[in-house]
């Protein structure tokens, strides 16, 4: 083939000398607008799976590349005035330059054709004069390619929030370093590496309003250098910072970053009377934020992949290989910008999480991108998270007023104590609110019992009863349970004692009203969809049909409607109380009747409680009041609210952040954060732990305790979210279906056997032995091994 490469950085050159390698007969041309040999730009950082793959790929490049790489395993992170220390993260830095050259020498060697000094105004025309049969794109972040062919690509450009300059250093650091500063504009940070023999990349980034503020954009080029050396100081003893982009006047080389993604990255052109693909690569097709320094790491393995479809799929045609190498790369880059948005966002709101100490501080940085997790830190660094688990048990015990056992080993995030009010929870650990629809006539019965009781024995610290209904027509199904009869409040009393009694678990309460999603069938036999007979009125916040042709429609709630349910409310917030119920829970999310006057998609009210969010939130606001007056001072309630409705127009995260403060200031002690659930229109984002981000978000902005729930359901993520203070408490919906003692069965995997367990714990993990030693001996029939044989194979995974 004839190759034009349009663009000499990393993915130019690395697909050039991939592709010559492949075949020598590949006539290949790399057209570069700088001169030869040089660039502009500081170091690069690789992690050490990069180099393997670059091992893998082409060994005489990575060799010399290997030679020039400056190594380390530490990260510093300096936060009022400490400095946290955690190994084993395994990176290299290079200089940008040299790395360009390695690849520069290499092209050469294979007698790849190298052009300087042309700018390339007209793609077309180039590949016409090299009669192209593939063109490259990889002309950068600004690419003119991807600009003059976006109604194929379709690329979506975020200009993101902080400010940031690329500076160098002679001083040289021994760990990659992150160094947080407050001013009286705001914070900064710097992120500093050393990449060579005697010299390092210095990022210092803000927020672009503390940009602003600090007037660096009115200032000189030598000036703003000079304030971020002042800035600084102490971490560059005595060292200047220095640019590399003397060329730019004033502020001009403080860039906000560009986060890019493009749906395709294949053009076609007819040219020559043939279709030539022009193909983006590296940051002409997609970005990913210098926090995690991946741009280059996807540069070149945008080039390897693409180099490996031609060898596995090229006698296959063009199309192929192209679609191959999209379809595999997307997925690859997809995950890299997800870890790389996520560590981007944290680093734009850094004020959030100024209020925690040091160690916790660290910590989250650490996790940020949630790349990077709990059991990933022991890996790394068994000693750094050692420590860092007996401080965060010290925090914890001494907030609930307990002392620390001793243990041999340190005590798990998870299973630290938590004191709300005057409750306190053994764990981290809440079983969440599931609809089991298997109430008679309102009646929580002996499936309830055995249901709720199992999991209480199982080792959550807390057990939510389901959503429980305060009238007949406030239920989802017949089969929901109520708390708006003294039948109920009995039933309820004889589980909340037998919890009690049994178990060192609480037991929570959730009160709702279905609103426009009631009156429906169990879901076995039609989720959402509408009783065959016996149906009975709804109400929401303004008429609503929850499916459009298909659901009741329920209509708008009157003055005397949230007279009635307000007081409903309340009487089963007493009944609650009387049951001995540990804690309460006020139902705001999911679409059900609070939540359909919250969000804009269901309130089109025009009276006091519709238009702006306050007047949404007045009605909710009004009914948690006054459940708060009658339920016991001592002891907490939380509120469960949609924090994105997943529909444009509907309630985003920030709206969710002012609702918690609303339901702040009117006395609830938790939120508990949820999402969706409110239209059928909804479009959610899923993924692991896909909604901690809402329960971060609040409990650091609002300063408020969170519940962080949803496609939680392993120990590294509970420890993960608790250790860095995302949430105070992780429920865990799901896995708890399947495994009554998944609290139990988690803290046996994670090795924790020392903990002074109460009666249930005991009896709990001893069960779990005797299974396990059944296991084993079965294992031992079937195989002729010994039953330690079995163990020891295990072991050996």
């Amino acid at each position: 083939m004839n190759i034009l490469c349009i663009g000499g950085g990393p993915a130019g050159l690395y697909f050039s000398l991939l592709m010559k390698k492949q075949n020598p007969a590949h006539q290949i041309t790399i057209v570069e607008r700088n001169r030869a040999y040089d660039t502009f730009g500081w170091g690069v950082v690789f992690s050490d799976q990069t180099l393997g793959n670059l091992v893998n790929a082409d060994e005489h490049t990575a060799r010399s590349i290997l030679q020039s790489f400056n190594h380390w395993d530490d990260i510093d992170t300096h936060f009022k005035g400490q400095v946290v220390t955690s190994g084993g993260h395994g990176f290299c830095g290079i200089g940008r330059k040299r790395l360009l050259n390695i690849l520069q020498e290499r092209c050469e060697e294979l007698d790849v054709k190298l052009v300087f000094e042309t700018d390339v105004a007209d793609d077309q025309a180039l590949a016409l004069e090299y009669d192209a049969d593939l063109v490259i794109a990889c002309d950068g972040l600004n690419s003119r390619v991807r600009t003059r062919y976006e109604q194929s690509y379709q690329p979506d450009i975020d200009t993101r929030k902080c400010r940031f300059v690329w500076l160098g250093t002679k001083k040289l650091f021994s760990a990659f370093t992150f160094a947080f500063e407050e001013t009286e504009h705001g914070w900064f940070q710097a992120h500093a590496y050393q990449y060579d023999g005697d010299t390092a990349t210095f990022i210092v980034e803000t927020p672009e309003e503390t940009w602003l503020k600090a007037g660096i954009d009115k200032m000189s080029q030598e000036e703003a250098v000079a304030f971020c050396e002042n800035l600084f100081a102490k971490y560059l003893d005595g060292n200047a910072l220095m640019s590399n982009a003397t060329h730019l006047r004033g502020s001009a080389n403080w860039i906000k970053f560009p986060r890019i993604i493009c749906k395709n990255w294949v053009h076609w052109n007819p040219l020559n009377n043939k279709r030539v693909p022009v193909v983006l690569m590296g940051d002409a097709a997609h970005t990913a934020h210098f926090s995690i320094g991946s741009g280059t790491k996807l540069a070149l393995e945008d080039a390897i992949e693409l180099a490996r479809s031609f060898e596995k799929h090229g006698e296959q045609g063009m199309d192929t290989v192209l679609e191959a190498y999209q379809d595999l790369r997307s997925i690859e880059v997809l995950k890299i910008q997800s870890a790389a948005r996520n560590s981007m966002e944290w680093f734009e709101n850094v004020l959030r999480y100024t209020a925690m100490e040091a160690p916790q501080f660290a910590y989250s940085m650490l996790t940020r991108s949630q790349r990077l997790s709990h059991e990933n830190l022991r890996v790394r660094d068994a000693g750094y998270v050692r420590s860092f688990e007996h401080w965060i048990a010290e925090q914890a015990y001494a907030k609930a007023g307990l002392p620390v056992p001793k243990t041999k080993t340190a005590i798990p995030p998870m299973l630290t104590p938590y004191k709300l009010s005057e409750v306190v929870l053994k764990n981290r650990i809440v079983v969440s609110p599931m609809a089991q629809y298997s109430a008679v006539d309102g009646v929580a019965g002996d499936y309830h019992l055995v249901h709720l009781g199992s999991r209480a024995m199982g080792g959550a610290g807390l057990v939510f009863a389901e959503m429980t209904c305060i009238s007949a027509d406030a239920r989802i199904t017949p089969a929901c349970p109520g708390l708006y009869a003294p039948e109920h409040t009995q039933a309820w009393k004889r589980i909340v004692d037998f919890v009690h009694a049994n178990t060192d678990a609480k037991i929570a309460v959730q009160l709702g009203h279905a609103g426009a999603k009631g009156s429906t069938c169990v879901a076995w036999e039609g989720t959402d969809q509408p009783l065959k007979e016996g149906n009975w009125s709804l109400v929401s916040a303004s008429d609503q049909q929850y499916l459009p042709g298909i659901s009741q429609v329920a209509r708008a709630a009157t003055a005397a409607d949230m007279q009635r349910i307000k007081d409903d409310f309340v009487q089963a917030t007493r009944a609650a109380a009387e049951a001995g119920f540990d804690w309460m829970e006020l139902h705001c999310a999911h679409g059900y009747l609070l939540s359909s006057f919250i969000s804009p998609l269901t309130n089109q009210r025009e009276d006091e409680y519709g238009g702006s969010l306050e007047k949404r939130c007045r009605y909710p606001l009004e009914v948690f009041a006054a459940m708060r007056a009658v339920w016991p001072a001592d002891k907490p309630i939380s509120v469960r609210i949609s924090a994105h409705d997943w529909v444009e127009g509907g309630i985003t995260p920030d709206g969710a952040v002012a609702i918690a403060r609303l339901f702040k200031a009117a006395g609830a002690d938790m939120i508990d954060c949820s999402s969706g659930q409110v239209s059928k229109q909804e479009k959610p984002v899923y993924g692991r732990m896909f909604q901690t981000p809402f329960a971060d978000r609040i409990r650091n902005e609002v300063q408020i305790p969170t519940i962080a729930v949803g496609a939680i359901f392993e120990a590294d993520h509970a420890n993960s979210i608790i250790a860095a203070g995302r949430a105070d408490l992780c429920a865990i919906a799901r896995p708890h279906l399947a495994d009554p003692a998944w609290t139990l069965h988690e803290a046996a995997k994670l090795g924790f056997n020392d903990m002074p367990w109460p009666k249930q714990y005991v009896a709990g993990k001893m069960q779990l032995e005797r299974n396990l030693e059944r296991e084993r001996q079965v294992a031992a029939a079937s195989t002729g091994l010994t039953p330690q044989q079995v163990a020891a194979k295990l072991l050996e995974g």
